[in-house]
């Protein structure tokens, strides 16, 4: 199985999942899911995912001067957002556990 494909279904989620605790810029983003595990996040995937919530309303945004380039676009949680988190964090949740019992019935080992 990809791993890539599986991240495209997920993406949304977890961006949601990072921002829940503290806001913050692309590159800190991604580098925030690559530590948390999603080593094969791509750039070009998370601005996108970025764009598409932002669009949706899920996301507020807000410039930050810089001084050592140029300023910082961040993203935060708003209350859209965070309901959008809860409600696909269920789902997700409901759906591993699906996926548990499925493997676990069939003797599939981790």
């Amino acid at each position: 199985m990809d791993a890539t494909q599986l991240l495209k279904g997920v993406l949304d989620l977890a961006v949601l999942a990072v921002l829940r605790e503290e806001d913050g810029y692309g590159y800190d983003i991604m580098r925030r899911l690559r530590e948390a595990g999603l080593d094969e996040v791509g750039d070009a995937s998370v601005y996108g995912t970025l764009r598409r919530l932002f669009a949706a309303g899920l996301l507020t945004t807000y410039v930050v001067p810089s001084e050592s380039g140029p300023h910082r676009k961040y993203y935060s949680l708003n209350a859209a957002g965070r309901d959008q988190l809860t409600r696909s964090g269920k789902l997700w949740r409901s759906f591993a556990t699906t996926m548990d019992t499925l493997l676990d019935d069939r003797g599939v080992t981790a």
